[in-house]
């Protein structure tokens, strides 16, 4: 194994639930980690320059519980960003990411994500920098294009220029960003997709590794990707229908499939959630990523009604949580959960 491979792309396949700001936070991941232990969850971006000067436990720690976790970094300064991967690194985190697809007007003003498309000899040497600092993988997160440069040309020149530093992961969101005009919102749905030209990338390198992200809404899609691909990466899908995740291990990674149900989700998730209420953490911060568990369940919208409810509340405990689950259980028959 290439040492820097990501560790879920050394198994034979990968998927990855997408770094997405304010929601794959540290609560997010734990409760997508009770879904699949295997898929690599990766965390929000955060700057290069919060982490060497803001308070580096609270951006950087996790629980080892998450594993395998990666770090999304933003910056365009190569050394700051090898301090930060550094960090990273002795944090844990098996794999680091340089954000070059966030088409923000904040990002942008930072003169970070998706705007550095334009600038490809730059991300070279901010990957280059990091690669020198970390033992772990650098991998890089790009659009298809941004603006009027999106070309099928421009992009395979980007990829090749920033393969100079020795990256070999590439994550791509398969459509361009318009970095004026479009909310980022609407750079997530407005410009088309072009899953095409991500598959013509891993055909046109086959020594790189090609993780495809964008749109893609079902683990059957995602097996359909990866007839072209080495990895998928799933985002929105993964938050708003996160039952999804629970078919991953089975057919993305090989293992045995188990029978446990979304109910048997939430009594796993409830020592994590005791414990962080009596570390002050209100219990909305981790139910808020909860919410879309029972998506297309009976008493789903009830489970959502009682936790946006009563979960924002002061003093808001599990008692919150075990109601919202009753609303579920008594319209559903709940099967058995396996043996581990």
């Amino acid at each position: 194994m290439n040492e820097n491979t990501p560790l879920a792309v050394a198994r034979g396949k990968s998927l990855a639930v997408a770094p997405m700001m304010d929601w794959t936070d540290r609560h997010c991941r734990m409760f997508h980690r009770q879904l699949t232990r295997h898929a690599t969850l990766y965390t929000e971006m955060v700057t290069a320059l919060a982490i060497r000067h803001g308070d580096r436990r609270k951006l950087l720690g996790f629980d080892p519980a998450e594993q395998p976790v990666a770090l999304q970094i933003g910056g365009s300064d190569p050394a700051i960003l090898a301090e930060a991967a550094k960090w990273g690194e002795d944090f844990g985190y098996r794999e680091i990411n340089l954000n070059v697809g966030c088409p923000s007007d904040r990002v942008q003003s930072g003169r970070f994500g998706a705007c550095l498309m334009a600038e490809p000899e730059l991300v070279r040497d901010c990957i280059g920098a990091m690669r020198d600092a970390v033992k772990v993988p650098v991998t890089v997160k790009c659009r298809i294009g941004i603006d009027d440069q999106d070309d099928e040309e421009d992009f395979n020149r980007f990829v090749e220029t920033v393969m100079q530093s020795g990256c070999t992961t590439f994550i791509v969101h398969a459509r361009k960003a318009w970095l004026k005009g479009l909310s980022p919102k609407e750079n997530r749905e407005i410009p088309p997709l072009n899953y095409e030209r991500v598959h013509r990338l891993k055909r046109k390198h086959p020594e790189l590794t090609v993780i495809i992200n964008g749109g893609i809404a079902t683990i059957a899609e995602a097996e359909a990707h990866l007839a072209h691909v080495d990895g998928v990466m799933l985002g929105r899908a993964a938050y708003h229908t996160p039952w999804i995740l629970h078919e991953v291990d089975h057919r993305i990674f090989g293992v045995a499939a188990s029978t446990f149900s979304a109910l048997d989700i939430v009594e796993r998730m409830k020592p994590y959630i005791a414990r962080e209420l009596a570390n002050g953490v209100w219990l909305h911060n981790i139910t808020r990523h909860m919410l879309g568990l029972f998506h297309g369940v009976k008493g789903g919208k009830l489970w959502r009604r009682v936790l946006s409810e009563e979960a924002t509340k002061p003093g808001a405990g599990l008692n919150v949580l075990e109601k919202a689950a009753a609303e579920v259980a008594s319209r559903i028959e709940r099967p058995a959960i396996a043996a581990e």
